[in-house]
């Protein structure tokens, strides 16, 4: 018989909290509204971009967007949207490509066939993305507000 899964909170809440902070670095203070950045890392070149969406007193939203060039026309390229909840300093993926908001926990199987921990998974996977800009991303020309 299968377990059911049970998220740990304390673990995601981590996971949200470095997201939060390196998205700070990424976009600080927020008056850049999109940054873009090249990454080549093991023969790899990716193109990322983070996009501010909203902002507002104690949430905002980026949207960030990847894309390969000469990349595949059987993938579509990821695309993420991120909620940055500034009173509590925590970044979570809320959507993925413009679905509807994500659950924290799916039954499995779904009609979705989403994972029992899929919005953990984008949240890890999101770091790593963030990780990469980090270390290896050179930045493209930044687009200051008005």
């Amino acid at each position: 018989m299968k377990r059911k899964y049970v998220p740990d909170l304390t673990r995601q809440m981590a996971i949200c909290q470095g997201n939060y902070a390196r998205l700070l670095k990424l976009l600080p203070q927020q008056q850049v509204m999109c940054r873009e950045f090249d990454l080549c890392h093991n023969a790899q070149q990716v193109h990322v971009t983070l996009q501010v969406d909203e902002v507002f007193r104690y949430t905002s939203t980026v949207i960030m967007r990847q894309s390969q060039p000469g990349g595949s026309r059987w993938l579509e390229a990821p695309e993420l949207v991120i909620r940055l909840y500034h009173d509590a300093g925590m970044a979570e993926v809320i959507c993925a490509r413009r679905r509807r908001q994500l659950s924290g926990v799916y039954g499995y199987p779904n009609p979705d066939m989403h994972q029992p921990d899929e919005k953990h998974q984008l949240n890890l996977y999101l770091s790593e993305w963030l990780n990469q800009c980090l270390r290896y991303g050179k930045e493209q020309e930044q687009v200051l507000l008005s």
